[in-house]
């Protein structure tokens, strides 16, 4: 082993110094570097856990917000149809009704013109009897006029 020794030029005293020294700076950075590396990989880490159950978390709440959103939609269309059904019979009713007014009305216009025609007409014929016996009786007039 001297020869050894003497060959590689080693030193013990020197090696255990090196390895001292080694050990001391081996805490050190220990102490100074890896452990506060260490604490802020596991902050980063736990950070990282928890933005993805956050993640999964929203995914679930847009998910369920989807749902309800869309049962939401059909219960709005369900509505909507059922108002537009409704108010597609209120308008025929009132579009029946209206046509039957009209009817009624347009028939007791023309019975009403029936009316006035027929009472027109008897005046007109009343009329026509007065100027007839008023002519009869001046030709008559006339007639016994020119005979005396």
């Amino acid at each position: 082993m001297d020869s050894l020794i003497s060959t590689f030029h080693i030193d013990f005293k020197l090696m255990i110094a090196q390895l001292f020294n080694f050990v001391l700076v081996f805490i050190c950075l220990y102490f100074i570097a890896a452990k506060p590396l260490r604490k802020l990989i596991d902050d980063r880490d736990e950070e990282i856990k928890k933005g993805l159950a956050d993640a999964k978390a929203n995914a679930e709440i847009l998910e369920n917000t989807a749902k309800e959103s869309e049962a939401a939609m059909r219960k709005a269309r369900t509505e909507a149809n059922e108002i537009f059904d409704k108010a597609k019979k209120e308008v025929e009713k009132k579009k029946t009704e209206m046509l039957e007014n009209a009817k009624k009305e347009v028939s007791d216009m023309l019975a009403q013109g029936k009316k006035m025609l027929d009472s027109e007409r008897e005046k007109m014929i009343a009329e026509a009897k007065n100027e007839v016996v008023g002519l009869v009786v001046s030709a008559t007039e006339k007639i016994l006029a020119e005979k005396k």
